[in-house]
């Protein structure tokens, strides 16, 4: 069978002592009483119009407070001294302050002169990473000159394909085990093992039914193969070298019967006096084909969907391992100028 392959690819303030006021003169008032005489130091009794004597107390009068608090003192006169000494304590408070103050001032200074060497430096900084704006006059005094730009267009990137469609372009190193790396390989989530690998110049001794002759008459020069199992499927991978794009389309346009089944490597032998799954398609010089089958030998069926989806996987892994080193050879060359 034949079918086709992958397509392109965020400080309050205190209050003062209560002054005294008037206190009472010399003398003091006895315990007042019915039929008492006023004596030495005795007052008269209250309500008689008698007037107070020598001796006796005026009457109190009630107490003023003190207008300059801090001061003690009796009657109107301050204590001076007591005025001079809170003055004095409140003048070294606000020194202490203005001291304070004058620290908290020059720290700010030097803030923010530190903030103005950091971005001053900042600015410098940039100024060293970025080329003088064109207009502008450099430090020579001459103005930079306008940027010019060439009208011939630069030449496209190297194209993958022809690097592998060109024998004369086409000169890396090509084996069987850098065609097919490793032990295993995964598509989409789905992993096969690898069998035996082989590379031969012999390209008709590596095929079944006609595909040999088609080979042989479009200049096969090298065939290189591989097979994978998975869940009791085998499947062998040829790839056919030819010395022409051309000749590789014409192979795969003719190719009838398939690539044989390699064995080996853990793996039986398939695909031998039962029907198996074959495909072939090809990309620049290179040809490819697949053979699929069950590793029991029974007989592959349209509905064994596992088979089909084997062939699609190592087909698609011949397409992208072929391209891939298209793509490395035309990224080398771009990197020598070429």
């Amino acid at each position: 069978m034949s079918f086709g392959g992958p397509q392109w690819p965020q400080e309050p303030q205190q209050q003062g002592q209560q002054g005294y006021g008037q206190q009472p003169g010399y003398g003091y008032p006895p315990p007042q009483g019915n039929g008492q005489q006023p004596g030495y130091g005795y007052p008269p009794q209250q309500g008689h119009g008698q007037q107070p004597g020598y001796g006796y107390p005026q009457p109190q009068q009630p107490a003023q407070p003190n207008p300059f608090p801090g001061a003690q003192g009796s009657g109107d006169t301050p204590d001076w001294g007591a005025m001079a000494d809170a003055s004095a304590s409140r003048g070294r408070r606000k020194r202490l302050l203005l001291i304070a103050g004058g620290v908290l001032a020059t720290a700010a200074v030097g803030a923010i002169v530190a903030t103005a060497v950091v971005s001053t430096n900042k600015k410098n900084d940039d100024a060293k990473n970025h080329p003088v704006p064109t207009g502008t006059v450099a430090p020579t005094g001459e103005p930079t000159p306008d940027p010019t730009f060439s009208s011939v267009a630069p030449p496209p990137p190297p194209n993958p394909k022809d690097y592998i469609s060109d024998p004369k372009k086409d000169k890396a190193p090509l084996t069987a085990e850098g065609l097919f790396p490793g032990k295993k390989l995964s598509m989409n989530d789905r992993p096969y093992k690898k069998g035996a690998t082989s590379s031969t110049t012999n390209c008709a001794a590596v095929t079944q039914g006609g595909l040999g002759t088609v080979l042989k008459r479009n200049g096969c020069q090298r065939v290189l193969r591989a097979t994978y199992v998975k869940d009791g499927v085998a499947i062998t991978v040829g790839v056919a070298v030819f010395p022409s794009e051309a000749s590789a389309q014409k192979a795969k346009e003719q190719a009838t019967g398939g690539i044989a089944p390699l064995t080996g490597a853990g793996v039986g032998d398939f695909c031998h006096a039962t029907v198996c799954l074959r495909r072939s398609n090809a990309i620049g010089r290179y040809a490819y084909f697949t053979q699929a089958g069950f590793a029991n030998g029974k007989k592959v069926s349209l509905a064994d969907k596992p088979v089909f989806q084997a062939s699609d996987d190592l087909g698609t892994f011949a397409f992208n391992q072929i391209y891939a080193r298209g793509r490395a050879q035309a990224s080398a060359a771009a990197a020598a100028g070429e």
